[in-house]
This record gives C-alpha cells, sequence and structure tokens, in this order.
C-alpha cells in the first residue's frame, strides 16, 4: 500500500517558519512606539547574554561535568545493623548521634514549638527526611552523668519522636572507655572527647579492631600523630577525621576550577577565623551540676598535668594548652582541610606566628588573637591564616591567582583579574566582567553559572552545616558519617582518611609551635620533627 504524503511541514521547514515569524514580530514590534521598543531591546539584551554566558564557559573549558554525588541509599534489604560506641557525648558528641539518627526528644519538641511560630523552620523536616544508616547506639562514655545520661535518652530514639513518644531499647553505659571497646556488641566508635585524650583513645580502638570516626584535631602532638597513624594502618581499621566539610558542594566545584587553572598560577591563599561571642571564644555555660560528684575528674585530666578539680577548665578546655590544640587545632583546621580538599597541599615547608591574648583576660593559655604564614616553596605558594575571637566580620577563603581569585565559602565566586594575561582579550572584548564575578556557584543549582545576584549570594552565605545534594539539603555531618558508614560496609573509600589527618595534624602543629617558640620552624620529612630556626 503506497503511503500518502503527510501534509505536516518537515521539522527542518517548520523550524525555518518559525525563525521567520519570529524575526517578523520583532521587525513589527521595534516599529512600535515605546512599548514594542521595550520588548524588542529586551529580546535582544537576552540574546547578548546568552552568548556571552556561553562564550565565557567556552573560554574558561568550564562545564559542570564534576557534579557532587546524588544523595541516594546504597543500603540493602538484608544489610545488617551496625553496633557503634559513642566516647564522648557532650555538645558534639550529640550532634554526631543526631548526625547518626539518635537524637535527644527534647529536640524534637523545641523543633515542633519552633516551627508554629516560624513556618520556615525546616530542621525538622531535614531531620527526618535524613537517610536511615541502619545504626545501633549500643554504649556510650562520658565523664559527667549529665551528658551520660543525654546521650542513653537519645540512643533510645530510634523512631525519631519527642518525649512523648515511643522508645526503643537505651544503649548501655560504660564507665570506663577501654570497657566498651571490648564489647562484642561495639562495631565502631564515635570520639567526641577533649584534644589530650584523641591519641589514646583511637590507638586503643584501633588495637581492639574497632571503625574510627574522630573530631578533629587529630592529635596534641607530632609524636601522637604518628602513633596514631601506625595503629590505623597494621589494624588496617576504617578511619574518618571529622571534617565534614569534605561533603559541601562548592568544595568540590572549587576543584574543578584548579584542576581547570582557571585562576592561573596561584601564589597566594588567605583563609580566616573571625568570632565575637563567649560561645564563640570557647567560653561555654558551666552546667549547675556540674561538681567533683558528677565529673569524674581524674578521668578527664588522663595524660594532662595535674590542676585541682575546676569546673570551667572541664566546660572550656579548649582555653588551655593542657587539653586543647588552640585556634590553629580547633579552628584553623576546618580551613586548612578544606583547602587541601581543593589542592591537595599536603604540609608546608615551613611556619612562622604572631599573636596573643587581647581580649579575653579570663586565666586562658591559648591566643585569641593569632596570624600563621605558611609557606609551600615547591609551589610557590604562601598561605596565611589570622583568627580574632573579638570581632565578626565574615572573611572567606580566597584564592589569588595571576588570572583571577576566588571566595571560597558555602559558595564559590570568582573574579577576573583586570590584569590578567590570559583573559586579556576576552576581558576587552566584554566577554570576561572585572568589576563583577564572572563565576558564580551557588549550593542547591546543579550548574555553574556566569550569572550571578545579591540575593542568590545572601542566601548561599548561610549554609554553614548542610549542603545539597540531589537538590535537597542535607546535614554536612550525616554525609560525612554516611560516608564513614558505607566505607565499613561496601569497602568505599572515606574522603579524610588517616593520610589527611596527619597533614592536617602537622600543619596545625607548626602554627602552634612557631607561635610558642616565637620562631620560624620548618618541617623535617626525614625525621617526622618540626625543627626551629
Amino acid at each position: 500500500m503506497k503511503e500518502e504524503k503527510s501534509n505536516k511541514p518537515e521539522r527542518s521547514e517548520l523550524s525555518a517558519k518559525r525563525g521567520i515569524d519570529r524575526r517578523e514580530l520583532l521587525k513589527s514590534l521595534a516599529t512600535l512606539p515605546f512599548a514594542g521598543a521595550l520588548i524588542y531591546g529586551a529580546f535582544r539584551k537576552k540574546q547578548l547574554e546568552h552568548y556571552k554566558h556561553n562564550k565565557l564557559l567556552k573560554t574558561l573549558s568550564l562545564d559542570s561535568s564534576e557534579q557532587a554525588p546524588v544523595y541516594i541509599s546504597e543500603r540493602k534489604a538484608d544489610e545488617s545493623v551496625l553496633g557503634i560506641g559513642v566516647i564522648g557525648t557532650g555538645l558534639r558528641g550529640l550532634d554526631l548521634m543526631r548526625a547518626a539518627g539518635f537524637i535527644h526528644p527534647s529536640v524534637i519538641d523545641g523543633w515542633i514549638e519552633d516551627k508554629r511560630e516560624n513556618k520556615q523552620d525546616n530542621r525538622l523536616e531535614i531531620f527526618l527526611e535524613q537517610e536511615d544508616l541502619k545504626l545501633s547506639i549500643n554504649g556510650v562514655c562520658d565523664v559527667f552523668t549529665v551528658h551520660e545520661r543525654k546521650a542513653i535518652e537519645a540512643s533510645a530514639n530510634l523512631y525519631r519522636t519527642g518525649n512523648n513518644g515511643k522508645m526503643s531499647k537505651p544503649a548501655k553505659v560504660y564507665k570506663n572507655y577501654r570497657d566498651l571497646l571490648e564489647a562484642e556488641d561495639i562495631d565502631a566508635v564515635i570520639i567526641a572527647t577533649p584534644d589530650h585524650w584523641h591519641a589514646q583513645m583511637v590507638i586503643d580502638a584501633a588495637n581492639a579492631g574497632k571503625h574510627i570516626y574522630i573530631e578533629k584535631p587529630l592529635s596534641l602532638t607530632v609524636e601522637e600523630t604518628f602513633a596514631i597513624e601506625k595503629a590505623v594502618r597494621e589494624n588496617n581499621v576504617i578511619f574518618q577525621l571529622g571534617h565534614q566539610n569534605r561533603q559541601i558542594e562548592s568544595h568540590r566545584k572549587a576543584k574543578e576550577v584548579i584542576r581547570k587553572n582557571i585562576l592561573g598560577k596561584i601564589t597566594l591563599i588567605e583563609t580566616f577565623t573571625n568570632r565575637n561571642s563567649p560561645d564563640g571564644a570557647w567560653v561555654y555555660d558551666i552546667h549547675p551540676d556540674a561538681n567533683p560528684n558528677t565529673i569524674d575528674w581524674q578521668k578527664f585530666l588522663g595524660s594532662a598535668p595535674y590542676h585541682p578539680f575546676s569546673a570551667e577548665r572541664f566546660f572550656r578546655w579548649r582555653c588551655w594548652w593542657d587539653y586543647s590544640t588552640g585556634l590553629t587545632g580547633d579552628l584553623f583546621t576546618h580551613e586548612y582541610d578544606a583547602i587541601n580538599q581543593v589542592m591537595n597541599l599536603g604540609i608546608p615547608g615551613s611556619a612562622t606566628a604572631s599573636g596573643g591574648i587581647y581580649f579575653y583576660k579570663d586565666g586562658r593559655t591559648v591566643p585569641d588573637v593569632m596570624h600563621v604564614s605558611f609557606e609551600f616553596p615547591w609551589l610557590d605558594l604562601n598561605l596565611l591564616y589570622s583568627a580574632t575571637l573579638s570581632n565578626s566580620k565574615n572573611r572567606k577563603k580566597s584564592f589569588y591567582g595571576h588570572d583571577a581569585f576566588m571566595e571560597l565559602d558555602q559558595d564559590l565566586i570568582i573574579y577576573a583579574d583586570r590584569e590578567s594575561t590570559k583573559y586579556k582579550e576576552a576581558i576587552e572584548d566584554g566577554i570576561i566582567p572585572t568589576e563583577k564575578p564572572m563565576i558564580t556557584h551557588i549550593p542547591g543549582r546543579s550548574d555553574i553559572d556566569a550569572i550571578t545576584s545579591a540575593t542568590e549570594q545572601y542566601f548561599a552565605g548561610r549554609g554553614l552545616l548542610y549542603t545539597y545534594r540531589g537538590g535537597r539539603q542535607v546535614d554536612t555531618t550525616h554525609l560525612h558519617l554516611k560516608e564513614w558508614i558505607n566505607a565499613i560496609r561496601y569497602g568505599s573509600k572515606v574522603s579524610c582518611g588517616i593520610k589527611e589527618g596527619v597533614e592536617e595534624a602537622i600543619t596545625a602543629h607548626m602554627g602552634t609551635t612557631a607561635y610558642r617558640k616565637n620562631k620560624k620552624v620548618f618541617w623535617d620529612a626525614d625525621k617526622k620533627q618540626i625543627v626551629a630556626d
């Protein structure tokens, strides 16, 4: 049977006709007074912006190929529950339990009440949508009975309800963490104790064959750093250091920017810590129930120098070198790990430092203002860290290249340098602007865009505790724990393992040593020592 020829126009003919119709329409609009001219002008401007945007991305050889992994569960139906022990259940310990799926019921009640007052408050929804990692908190250990009790109550909140909801069996309480490590129903441990306890607990956990997630920093001293590394590697346990910024979407984009040499040769990086509140300066509230009967002071001290019982030291331990790594170990490590993630810097060759206790005259021994200069001579690169605990101005990580500079936080913004060699022609042609960002990446969007707005930047800069996966807002600590759990179950990789932990620790110790010795210090890689000038 002969096929009848369709009267429907061919696709190419239709496209051509539409093109003619559009051109005719624009011509007619252009002849209209005022309104038509405005519409025509807007259309031409949009066409020009679209052309410039595509031309810019082509000029930069930049695309969206390196996307953050979509937030999808790999869990199998027949998967067994992993038994978790939590050592240290204070503020951060409870935060980690929440990220693992076990929240204190009072927090749920508080979020429900806050939602009544503010319909835009979505903390409850974000938590309830958080993936079930199929864990069981089987053991908790803390030296303060109040922390211990809260951890028990959180561990029983399997169903994520408020105080009147259904509860499951609570975790067992261990007065000594070593007993927790011997328990057969503990497969892995989360450690959130003061810095001076990190090394011994990690080594003991590794020797007990337990997988380890520990809060930063890795260690209190250089010697501890390599003792930890040795124990982790010899026992072949899965280790993750608690830098949840490894999960931030903009950091993955920044890696693409560096890999494609968008900035040109980078010779300077600046990063900062600015805080201006008692909590920000580690002056945490002292619990009214804190006393020698509720706090096991000797267990808290451990290997630290003896000091009579002090509730102030217990709650504000970060203020003393006896228990803390100070600004470099506690706060700089966040900044350094983000930069190391993006640029793979490793350990610097040398460091110099200055600063002091300028504001908080409260008996602390660690500085509240500090500046450290790290040199990476093989990269012709300097990393500057500047910190103050008495001013809250927001300063972003900045990467200075010959052709452009990048500001990095939860968002990513790149400005071309007006003296750029690489982009000279594109700048002269008006393709690349110098007075406004040439590239902006906003969390939650799946592409890198050359068009930005003040509103987008404003909201992007507030994402301090979350990122996005597949368009969904997700707690970064949850993602970091999930990555560790997946590595235990499936043999996948962690993003902040022992190698990254050693690099972080030694870099921080170099800054601390330079400050305390008031000398320029160098890293001797062969001897694995920090040596003074």
